[in-house]
């Protein structure tokens, strides 16, 4: 059967009350021969997302109606692969040990995009085989900086790596982290690296009809803008900013496929 991932709209409501609902769904769900595999909800922001394995979305919202009448507005197929990568579970988290107490992460997602800057002319340059090593180098320095500040990768692009972060701070340390580690790699290698960054949070469902799709877009768009060793974030990367002693107000751009220029702040990493 198809997955679905949906979002509702639950201002005003707590974490037990949204586990309230979700135990209600799992109550009702065997009648329609569908599975409720898990959900996640931000109750400052006031929205939670369901992942749904049903026959079709109708069938799926029949029984939140039945369950408890929070019926989604929006819903999504989605590949439980791709789910996994960017929100790191598919599955009810393993109980805590505290009874009636709920905790459910947030939805919200950072996204980043690595790019190695000239990789098409490194490979014309250095060979297949020597331009390999070089983007395996790459991987290694950005893998560790993702491990180190709790990032995940999402997939390799050939010349760069996607990833996704639960916490927004995260990806911007993880970024300027990622920087340091190529600088410290070039003064040690004749072969230099360099790599430009673009950050982007949003939710799973945001005006697009893939999974994180306009959130993706930004932060791969943000990349593309930046120049070599710079880090781009968009404002709400810039919001969830503690230390804005490292951020730089570049203003608006206009990116390809969004029609309204786009704030874009730089990261600082010296």
């Amino acid at each position: 059967m198809p997955i679905f991932l949906d979002r509702h709209d639950l201002s005003g409501l707590t974490a037990s009350d949204i586990a309230e609902a979700h135990r209600k769904d799992l109550e009702v769900q065997d009648q329609y021969g569908v599975r409720f595999l898990t959900y996640w909800f931000d109750e400052t922001r006031g929205t939670g997302f369901c992942l749904i394995d049903a026959p079709d979305i109708q069938t799926a919202m029949r029984v939140h109606d039945e369950a408890h009448g929070e019926v989604a507005k929006d819903v999504i197929e989605v590949d439980l692969s791709a789910v996994q990568a960017f929100l790191g579970r598919v599955s009810d988290p393993e109980p805590s040990g505290e009874e009636n107490k709920a905790i459910i992460d947030s939805a919200l997602r950072a996204i980043m995009f690595t790019d190695i800057v000239g990789s098409t002319s490194m490979t014309e340059r250095l060979g297949d085989a020597r331009s390999v090593e070089m983007v395996r180098a790459h991987d290694a320095l950005v893998r560790r900086a993702l491990k180190d500040k709790g990032g995940h990768v999402v997939k390799h692009t050939g010349d760069g790596i996607m990833a996704s972060f639960a916490d927004a701070a995260a990806s911007v340390q993880c970024a300027r982290a990622i920087q340091q580690a190529f600088e410290a790699f070039n003064l040690a290698s004749k072969e230099k690296l360099q790599v430009r960054i673009g950050i982007d949070v949003g939710e799973p469902i945001a005006d697009s009809n893939d999974l994180f799709g306009a959130t993706v877009q930004l932060a791969a768009r943000l990349c593309q803008l930046a120049e070599p060793d710079a880090i781009l974030v968009s404002s709400a990367i810039q919001d969830r900013i503690q230390d804005r002693l490292h951020v730089t107000n570049i203003g608006p751009c206009h990116l390809k496929g969004f029609q309204q220029p786009v704030d874009v702040f730089g990261i600082e990493w010296r």
